[in-house]
């Protein structure tokens, strides 16, 4: 394709990111809170949230199936709860929907839903524009960035630590608000131009036997406050993430919670996934194209 390349991506080059307002319809958003809701009144709670302590070597067996759960969740729907919002037999302290951080990771694949948007005309014409020829979808989540519980915020960090590729730069977030992302409730904050210089760190699968299912190589370098800027959004809007970017949140301090729906996709094309990342492509679920 020849000619100029429009505006908007040529800002997301440079910065990193890039902001879409109103890219999915308030409709659209509240259809995906509805099945959010459905699916959360029909979960069961994991075996490994309901173990009693006893024994240190039970204590193993938690921390190990709670890994496993984790690790073998690429191609199923799952869901990862905040610290403290079930006791020890697995009840709920707190209501169910106000218990749950996120559910991952593969709802684009199985979620008729989910599926449906993140394979929508507009993301596969999104991606033809930004020049994509091979994408497949890695994985998704939905993050409900509840205010009383969600004391952690979510540190600085880049997502190819996390989905490492050979070549780096293969990685795409898309971001989607399904409510206003605002200062008080815990928008997305960007350290524009940082896609350029590589990764810090690595997240990657421990050898098997080793007490944690995955380890960190290298180190996240401190980021000072001042190289971060905020992008609130409104609902309906869309943020594309560079998988080299480094963003974070903070704290949601206000009344209202921050649901977004969150999909990775990678340009397969002379690109190679990582074998040591947590997150494997399974016979159950190759990685599926995004354009269909």
């Amino acid at each position: 394709s020849g000619g100029e390349q429009s505006p908007p991506l040529f800002q997301f080059h440079q910065d990193g990111f890039l902001v879409l307002e109103n890219f999915f319809t308030p409709e659209e958003c509240d259809c995906m809170r509805h099945q959010i809701q459905r699916i959360v009144a029909e979960m069961e709670v994991p075996p490994h949230c309901r173990t009693q302590f006893s024994t240190r070597e039970e204590e193993q067996l938690q921390a190990q199936g709670s890994s496993d759960y984790f690790l073998t969740s690429g191609d199923k729907i799952r869901f990862f709860f905040e610290k403290g919002v079930l006791d020890e037999k697995g009840n709920f302290l707190v209501p169910k929907e106000k218990s749950i951080s996120k559910i991952g990771h593969a709802l684009h694949a199985y979620d008729p839903v989910f599926k449906q948007i993140t394979h929508s005309s507009k993301v596969q014409e999104l991606g033809r524009k930004l020049g994509l020829e091979r994408p497949v979808v890695v994985q998704s989540m939905y993050i409900f960035k509840v205010q009383t519980i969600s004391l952690v915020a979510v540190t600085p960090h880049q997502d190819a630590t996390f989905l490492h590729t050979e070549p780096l730069g293969r990685i795409l977030g898309f971001w989607i608000a399904l409510e206003d992302a605002t200062l008080e409730n815990g928008c997305l904050w960007f350290i524009p131009g940082s896609h350029t210089s590589g990764i810090n760190r690595r997240m990657v699968r421990a050898a098997s036997g080793a007490s944690t299912c995955v380890e960190f190589v290298g180190s996240e370098p401190a980021y000072e406050d001042s190289q971060f800027i905020p992008l609130p959004i409104s609902k309906g809007g869309l943020i594309l993430i560079h998988g080299e970017v480094v963003h974070k949140s903070e704290l949601n301090s206000s009344e209202s919670s921050r649901h977004a729906f969150t999909f990775h996709v990678m340009e397969a094309k002379d690109t190679s996934w990582s074998k040591e990342n947590w997150l494997q492509p399974t016979p159950e679920l190759p990685f599926p194209s995004l354009y269909t």
